[in-house]
């Protein structure tokens, strides 16, 4: 199966959404994971009740890790959303870099369009790795 690694500064939001959403939308089909450059202690309130929305129970248990060089290594494709230069940079990773806003600091309400947007993206994303796009919802 194709992994892909979402990364942002915190680990508290936009990562997390995206490799909730990959996991969701691809049935499986396509590992996520999602690390941070500096990871924050906890997952943001609001967008741990989008989380649910889209794990169930398992958002409970979501938290921030840390990048490590492992990761990066593991993956297929390496997403960056605002991290800048501290992801590393391994031969023959494909890279892309999301420009999202941060949901840090903001309501529910503003995160969802952030949500959307990640959403968008990661269909994008699974057509590309050949990945059929279900909506487990429909």
């Amino acid at each position: 199966a194709p992994q892909v690694l979402f990364v942002c500064v915190a680990n508290a939001g936009r990562s997390q959404l995206a490799a909730a959403l990959v996991s969701r939308l691809s049935g499986g089909r396509v590992i996520a994971r999602s690390a941070g450059s500096t990871p924050a202690e906890h997952v943001h309130p609001h967008v741990r009740s989008l989380l649910a929305e889209i794990e169930g129970d398992k958002a409970s248990q979501l938290f921030p890790k840390p990048l490590t060089d492992e990761v990066v290594q593991a993956a297929d494709v390496v997403i960056t959303m605002g991290c800048g230069d501290a992801c590393p940079i391994f031969p023959g990773k494909r890279y892309e870099d999301w420009t999202l806003d941060d949901p840090a600091g903001q309501g529910v309400d503003a995160v969802r369009p952030i949500r959307d947007d990640i959403r968008a993206r990661v269909g994008v994303l699974l057509e590309s790795l050949g990945v059929e796009s279900i909506d487990p919802d429909a």
